[in-house]
């Protein structure tokens, strides 16, 4: 006899899904590579004060942490990072060489022995840093990206390639890295050598353009002395986005590029002939947010590993020669850009609605894939996951909107038959980036309680072609705030949702459209702003890190011409338009949105009676990565809703809201 079903309240639901457990089980193993047989993978640590560490997964199937706390495996190469490790075997085992986040050096390791620095400590704090490392075994060398602040403001850097000797001579000695381009290019990718190691290819762009506006891919000569003749352009320009290139293995140079719309693969022949080798409107590529990130990878048999899709991404083996792409069969339904790839072995990191990231393992003779690392337990009745839907919006002007909608679900659980739930509109980052469909505890924290999740991915989100990724041009504030609204407004028009009990929530980009919406809108009931822009003349003019320092040029307008637009879209500068309750939450050492904005928006909130609550937390940057930070921002964003909305979760301390 099965059990009774409970009618309770929406948002008054008992869960199991605990804020410690949904802190517990944020971020995922990341950047995957081979280390002889080996596959080596990074891997989070929240209750480890938020560090990345190595781990590698031994022949017999054990994986092992390599590194004891507090080495931290994580580059801030323009501030993003990407790839900080790269590993071979010697005679007597496994060669490591790592970036250490506390420092930002480069380490050659051992397992069994102490970490040695490679590259020396900056005269600027943390202004050597290093990214996408390149083993050079026949050189002695590791070969990556440098970056290197040349004095104390954001913008005062220049990035170069550059070769590390393998003899530890340069830790204390800068002139003993061998600089291997000029600083033509603001920003760059590490070099991938071509088989016969006689050309080395990359990417480079540079402002006010971001990498998914439009890429190089450079080419140049390597000389036997190691070093790099003139390099001359293949491919891309100021209005196409190159963004991965690599070699096959019969010299063929492989890219990616959306100059169809898409982000496609194209090869490019030694005699310079070039061809689509899979045109469909989908993505074989993405937004390169950080440095390393990989949607293909060529294996020694001339078939190539690909990471593709439409609003959601598989993993397949691509035939260049006739176009035949065969998906992986498993229950993933989202993959990251990380592949590896070793003989016929391929290494990627999937995930579905039910499952987490995993490391998988893909055989390219037999197609079989299984998971071999960073497996998903579930570590609740998966009942309790919420079930999502892939549904289609019409917004203004009768564009489409795609978002995923997770409605309220708890087994045994049900609301009065006359009550609509609280919806909370999730925004992504970026904002060009996009809201995977995959298993998030932190959303199953609220849909368990009784609390619908919307993740809309608006105008400008990827995964869509550059048409819709293009939507946001000198529209930001705008159309992702329009987007929000729609979804959020047909939820409740259709009856998913309670009109009265919308909220809007988001981090970075995110948090800037949560802002900008309770500022231009009467839709929500309250927000929760997590790291936000929220005044577009400061972070337009100093106040953030390199990489983004020109974004808003493309997103908002040239800031010389239209200075107008960044006041006038900014929340702060509108804080007498928010009436709605809000929870503002900071980490107090993030450089790419600054405590600063969240002050004087404050300041500019002092007299206006808004219910509003502040917090700010210590070691915390861009993206929260402690447990215990996590733990009180869920459970005083659901605080925030509770009182917001006139629900009761139990066991959750009540928010202190002030006026």
């Amino acid at each position: 006899m099965g059990d009774e079903v409970q009618t309770l309240k929406y948002g008054s639901w008992p869960s199991p899904i605990d804020a410690s457990l949904a802190a517990r089980h944020d971020g995922h193993a990341e950047f995957v590579g081979f280390v002889g047989e080996e596959a080596w993978w990074t891997e989070p640590r929240p209750t480890e004060g938020g560090r990345r560490t190595l781990v590698r997964r031994r022949a017999d199937g054990t994986e092992e942490t390599v590194l004891p706390a507090p080495w931290n495996v994580r580059s801030r190469v323009i501030e993003y990072g990407g790839h900080p490790w790269t590993g071979t075997v010697l005679d007597d085992g496994p060669l490591v060489v790592f970036v250490n986040f506390a420092d930002q050096r480069l380490y050659r390791y051992r397992p069994g022995t102490e970490p040695q620095p490679l590259t020396p400590v900056s005269p600027v704090g943390g202004g050597l840093r290093w990214v996408d490392p390149r083993l050079r075994s026949d050189r002695d060398e590791v070969w990556c990206v440098l970056e290197e602040f040349t004095g104390d403001g954001p913008t005062d850097v220049r990035r170069v390639l550059a070769a590390v000797p393998l003899d530890g001579s340069a830790a204390g000695d800068r002139d003993a890295v061998r600089e291997l381009t000029g600083a033509r290019h603001r920003f760059l990718t590490g070099p991938r050598l071509s088989p016969d190691g006689g050309q080395a290819a990359w990417l480079a762009w540079d402002h006010p353009r971001m990498p998914w506006d439009g890429t190089e891919l450079l080419v140049a000569e390597v000389t036997e002395d190691g070093t790099f003749r003139e390099p001359r352009t293949v491919a891309g320009g100021p209005e196409e986005s190159v963004a991965q290139a690599d070699w096959a293995a019969d010299g063929t140079l492989l890219y990616t590029s959306d100059r169809s719309g898409w982000w496609n693969l194209y090869a490019r022949d030694p005699d310079g002939r070039e061809r689509a080798l899979c045109p469909r409107a989908e993505e074989f590529g993405g937004p390169l947010w950080k440095i390393g990130w990989r949607w293909f990878a060529p294996l020694d048999s001339g078939l190539i590993a690909v990471v593709h899709g439409r609003g959601t991404t598989c993993l397949g083996i691509l035939d260049p020669a006739t176009g035949e792409l065969v998906d992986a069969a498993g229950p993933w339904t989202e993959f990251a850009p990380a592949l590896a790839v070793h003989g016929t072995r391929i290494l990627a990191v999937g995930a579905s609605p039910r499952s987490a990231y995993e490391v998988v393992e893909l055989d390219a003779r037999t197609g079989h894939a299984r998971v071999i690392g960073a497996a998903h337990d579930d570590p609740v009745d998966p009942a309790y996951y919420p079930e999502p839907q892939m549904r289609t919006f019409t917004g203004p002007d009768g564009r489409e909107i795609h978002a995923h909608i997770y409605p309220p679900h708890r087994p045994g659980h049900v609301a009065p038959g006359d009550e609509l739930p609280p919806y909370v509109v999730w925004v992504h980052g970026g904002p060009t980036s996009r809201a995977p469909l995959v298993l998030d505890l932190s959303i199953a924290y609220f849909t368990s309680r009784g609390i619908g999740v919307a993740e809309v991915n608006y105008g400008g989100s990827t995964g869509h072609g550059r048409e819709y990724r293009n939507r946001l041009r000198e529209q930001w504030g705008v159309v992702d705030v329009e987007d929000c609204a729609a979804v959020a407004l047909a939820l409740a028009d259709e009856g998913t949702a309670d009109r009265g009990r919308l909220a809007i929530r988001g981090g970075s980009a995110g948090g800037w459209t949560t802002a900008a919406s309770l500022a231009a809108t009467d839709v929500y009931a309250c927000g929760t702003i997590l790291y936000p822009i929220l005044d577009l003349t400061g972070w337009g003019s100093g106040e953030t890190h390199d990489f983004e320092s020109q974004y808003l040029e493309t997103l908002v307008g040239p800031l010389a011409e239209v200075p107008g637009r960044y006041a006038e879209r900014s929340p702060a500068e509108h804080a007498d338009r928010i009436t709605a309750p809000f929870l503002l939450l900071q980490g107090l050492d993030d450089v790419i949105c600054p405590p600063a904005q969240c002050e004087r928006f404050l300041a500019r909130m002092e007299g206006r009676r808004v219910p509003h609550a502040y917090m700010a937390f210590e070691g915390e940057g861009h993206g929260f990565r402690r447990a215990d930070t996590m733990v009180r921002a869920l459970e005083a964003e659901l605080s925030l809703y509770a009182l917001a909305f006139g629900l009761n979760p139990p066991g959750i301390p009540t928010l202190e809201l002030v006026k």
